[in-house]
């Protein structure tokens, strides 16, 4: 099903055939242009899947050939990547540069949010961070003392000129860039400062594909409501829709799609099937059940007797908890989020993960009763493993005058680890070894540990079955992390054996393969590759009312 009034009928967005475009771009890879052609990916909703849509779109054309890289002006997310040059970006960023098979960068993400709580965020501006700002301080109003002085009045609407250089730098070094869309452009209170959204469309003349989550339901209303509350000058640029996770016979959605059509003088440019088992790295926030297993990945039967239970504490202000994807992917290991003491009980590992909010992590563990199940599991030998913001609350001692302010404060005590908090974050690649394996991590923290004892264990200790480092992403290293399972499996006393062959970087590709097929197989790739290369056609209908 490729949308539109009728199978087949309508081209690049238009309602008739051969409608002029308005974009400036050539045809991509063709000589002579001056930019790169260019595509907006927005969603009805958050989590409708523009990023994996992106993500797609990307893989599938860097396969075709064309040299394409992926955008998105603004962020908000606690999944972070640092790229080779030290520049924090959004982890969804990263992961649709490896879909488009390009060395991520700064210029791909030049604006990321970091919540600290529900009103005030961390901005990090090309790569490096420049404040601290409330939600109405970054909106509109004014930044507060705490804003950096590179965002000195705390208006976002100041890192629009930023963004665009960057979004024009990009589509000036390659064929095409595929921007994502943040949250939805009918955002009507926060149009005047998108530089997410419509804003950047309208200011690049890029074609708006608007993605809809069908599995969710409302679908129709969500792509009609969405149009219908753009401005004229924005309801220009959305050529059209593509619906996704979508489940059952097609031809049963046809005539839906018709009457969106002839409501909207908009065609569907594919529906996308409902796929199972995606791990890809999520962006907004944890798309888990608590009481569930890590993502959807399906458990593979153990090679060993034994399976390994890995237990996560869901701990406020969660960061990278992409971490423990690896494990997950290995047969036999299942992993779960929990926020109560008794669901570690029954854990062979339990990892207390990265936080924007150490000591807010700290009191939370406390008063859930995990720190006292975390320190019965330290006694016993029982293996616990800190990463970053969690490794930090395991060591004895924190002052932190920068993130909670809070200044000293007393740790859990299992690692001989003092922890002072730094204005300067720290934003780096390291490579190292550990258990005789070779690691490669990033680093993302102000905390700055003072390890005072322990069996070195990557940058941080190991004390008995404790485990602490500030690395992320180490687990994916394939030796480092069949080594430490076994390790784990040992001191639990589990028959769990490793699979000998699990490569997390070959998984990845396959799932960054599947995505690049279901835009190759279930959307108009005829139409889409129009779009990019020569802009939204001009004539589209405006939908009423129009944004307020």
């Amino acid at each position: 099903m490729t949308g539109g009034a009728t199978a087949g009928e309508a081209t690049a967005g238009g309602a008739t055939a051969g409608g002029a475009p308005t974009g400036g771009a050539t045809a991509i890879g063709g000589s002579g242009r001056r930019r790169g052609g260019g595509l907006l990916v927005a969603g009805t909703t958050s989590d409708a899947g523009k990023s994996v849509v992106t993500a797609g779109i990307c893989r599938w054309l860097v396969r075709q050939g064309v040299k394409v890289a992926p955008f998105k002006g603004q962020n908000m997310s606690l999944n972070s990547f640092v790229t080779r040059e030290g520049a924090e970006i959004g982890r969804a960023q990263a992961m649709q540069a490896q879909a488009a098979r390009v060395e991520p960068t700064a210029l791909m993400n030049p604006v990321l949010l970091k919540p600290g709580s529900d009103r005030s965020s961390q901005v990090v501006l090309m790569g490096k961070p420049v404040g601290e700002l409330s939600a109405k301080g970054f909106f509109g109003g004014s930044g507060g003392p705490s804003a950096g002085k590179r965002l000195r009045g705390g208006r976002q609407r100041e890192l629009f000129e930023p963004v665009m250089a960057c979004l024009e730098e990009l589509r000036g070094t390659y064929d095409a860039v595929i921007c994502e869309g943040a949250g939805s452009p009918a955002e009507i209170n926060l149009r005047r400062t998108d530089i997410v959204n419509m804003g950047i469309a309208r200011a690049a003349r890029l074609p708006v594909l608007v993605v809809g989550d069908i599995d969710r339901g409302g679908v129709f209303a969500q792509f009609f409501g969405t149009t219908a509350l753009l401005a004229a000058e924005d309801q220009e640029l959305v050529a059209g829709y593509l619906v996704n996770k979508f489940r059952g016979d097609v031809t049963l959605l046809e005539p839906g799609l018709d009457m969106l059509y002839d409501l909207t003088g908009r065609r569907t440019f594919g529906v996308l099937p409902y796929a199972h088992g995606l791990g890809i790295d999520e962006e907004d926030g944890l798309r888990v059940s608590l009481r569930g297993a890590v993502r959807e990945s399906v458990v593979a039967p153990p090679v060993g007797a034994d399976v390994l239970r890995v237990a996560v504490c869901a701990v406020p202000l969660m960061s990278n908890f992409t971490d423990v994807d690896a494990l997950a992917a290995e047969p036999g290991v299942v992993v779960r989020f929990v926020d109560r003491a008794e669901e570690l009980v029954d854990a062979d590992l339990v990892i207390v993960p990265g936080t924007r909010g150490t000591v807010k992590a700290l009191a939370w563990l406390r008063e859930r009763g995990l720190a006292d199940a975390l320190a019965r599991r330290a006694a016993e030998g029982r293996p616990v493993l800190g990463i970053c913001g969690g490794f930090q609350a395991l060591g004895e001692r924190i002052e932190d005058e920068v993130e909670s302010k809070a200044g000293t404060v007393d740790g859990l005590g299992l690692l001989p680890v003092r922890v002072r908090f730094a204005a300067e974050k720290t934003l780096a690649r390291p490579v190292g070894e550990a258990l005789g394996e070779r690691v490669e991590g990033y680093e993302i923290h102000h905390g700055v540990a003072d390890v005072l004892g322990g069996e070195a264990f990557l940058d941080g200790c190991r004390v008995g079955a404790v485990w602490g480092t500030h690395w992320h992403g180490s687990l994916e290293s394939d030796g480092f992390r069949r080594a430490f399972l076994r390790e784990v499996a040992a001191a639990a006393g589990r028959r769990f054996v490793p699979a000998p062959d699990t490569s997390f970087g070959a998984l990845r590709e396959e799932q960054l393969d599947r995505l690049g097929d279901l835009i190759e197989e279930h959307a108009d790739t005829d139409a889409l590759l129009r779009l990019i290369e020569h802009g939204a056609p001009t004539g589209l209908p405006f939908v009423p009312p129009g944004a307020p």
